[in-house]
C-alpha cells in the first residue's frame, strides 16, 4: 500500500497536504514531452514524495517510471502551492498540493511509455499544447516558458 493510500484510509476523502515534483524535458527544437493520462488528459512527467525522499530524487524517480529516461542535469525552477493549488478529485479525495517544478535538456535513456502510468507520451511544441490539460500543468509550462533565459540553464 502507498503512502497516500495509507494515510487515505485514515481520513477519508478529508484534505490532503501533498508534496510532489514535475519536470519538463525540452529537447533543443523547444518541444517539451507530455505524457496522456489514463484519463485522456495530458500533463507533466512528475509525481508525489515518498517519505524520505528528496523533491529532487522525486523528480528523477517519477521521470524514470513513466519515461524510461534518466535525468543527467536537474534544473529547479520554482515552487507552486497555495489555495489555488486545492482540488476536489473525481473520487471525492481532497488535496491541496505543493510542487517543486524542474527542467531538464540532458537527458539519456530509450524514451518509452509505462502503460500502467499512462497512455503515450509525445513531445509537442510548447505554442501549440494538447488538449485537455490540467490548469495546473498549463501554469506550469507558461511559467517555464516566460521566465528562462536565452541559455536555457538560468531562471529570474
Amino acid at each position: 500500500m502507498s503512502y497516500v493510500s495509507e494515510i487515505r484510509s485514515i481520513i477519508g476523502h478529508e484534505m490532503l497536504l501533498l508534496a510532489g515534483a514535475n519536470v519538463i524535458l525540452a529537447r533543443d527544437d523547444g518541444f517539451i514531452l507530455l505524457q496522456q493520462r489514463k484519463d485522456g488528459t495530458w500533463g507533466l512527467p512528475g509525481g508525489l514524495l515518498e517519505p524520505g525522499e528528496s523533491l529532487e530524487e522525486t523528480a528523477v524517480r517519477e521521470v524514470k517510471e513513466e519515461t524510461n529516461l534518466d535525468i543527467n542535469t536537474l534544473n529547479f525552477i520554482n515552487v507552486f502551492s497555495g489555495a489555488e493549488y486545492s482540488f476536489t478529485l473525481a473520487n471525492k479525495d481532497e488535496i491541496n498540493v505543493i510542487t517543486a517544478l524542474y527542467f531538464s535538456t540532458d537527458w539519456s535513456g530509450e524514451l518509452r511509455n509505462d502503460h500502467t502510468e499512462g497512455l503515450q507520451l509525445k513531445f509537442y511544441p510548447p505554442n501549440r499544447l494538447p488538449v485537455p490539460m490540467d490548469e495546473e500543468y498549463s501554469t506550469y509550462i507558461r511559467y517555464y516558458l516566460s521566465h528562462k533565459n536565452h541559455s536555457d540553464e538560468e531562471y529570474r
